[in-house]
């Protein structure tokens, strides 16, 4: 069931294949700004084709495995052969301190995600829905060995990734709460879409 949940989140691409851009949004969060600002902020201001936050606690793929097996996320045994299958291959530890950073965590918060169906996205989709479906459902655990995968298989092909600040994601996509009066909280002043509010922060 974990994996057919992966299917529009990952390959959206493939559901709605005349869609140019879609936003993955998970079903707890509510969006508070015109779809298309995010779009225009997220991507095409970073001049960016798919878009992610960072996790707003962990940077490393091993912090995160240790998290997954604290909170009985996954089979701890399928988890360790996920695991042990990327150092093999080559994975290492984050180290935010290190030359040039490939990316600035390796640990994103898979919540909210925004992309242009371009094929070097649509690629990055399909290989991390291969990991996922080929391993565990903890797609957090997938996603940079996905991503350097991709650059060693395409390095004359530069993905644009845009992974931006959680305090960002959690300005554009706030927890849903169900309430028994039918009110709700207004989106933030900075995110309306009226006249007076017509684009996103910089």
């Amino acid at each position: 069931m974990r994996r057919a949940g992966k299917v529009p989140k990952l390959l959206a691409h493939r559901l709605f294949p005349s869609a140019l851009y879609s936003i993955w949004l998970d079903s707890k969060l509510r969006l508070h700004a015109d779809p298309m600002l995010i779009i225009e902020y997220f991507l095409w201001r970073k001049k960016a084709e798919y878009a992610i936050s960072v996790h707003y606690d962990r940077t490393c793929v091993w912090e995160e495995v240790l998290q997954n097996k604290r909170l009985n996320k996954y089979n701890h045994t399928a988890i360790d052969e996920q695991f042990y299958f990327y150092q093999s291959d080559g994975l290492v530890k984050f180290n935010a301190s290190g030359h040039d950073p490939v990316l600035p965590s390796y640990v994103p918060e898979g919540s909210f995600i925004v992309r242009a169906h371009t094929p070097m996205s649509n690629l990055f989709s399909c290989l991390w829905f291969n990991e996922v479906n080929r391993f565990t459902s903890r797609d957090q655990l997938s996603f940079t060995y996905t991503y350097l995968k991709l650059r060693r298989m395409n390095a004359g092909r530069y993905f644009q990734l845009n992974m931006f600040k959680d305090c960002e994601r959690r300005a554009v996509a706030k927890l849903f709460h169900h309430r028994t009066n039918g009110s709700t909280d207004p989106p933030p002043t900075n995110l309306r879409t009226d006249k007076n509010h017509s684009s996103m922060p910089s």
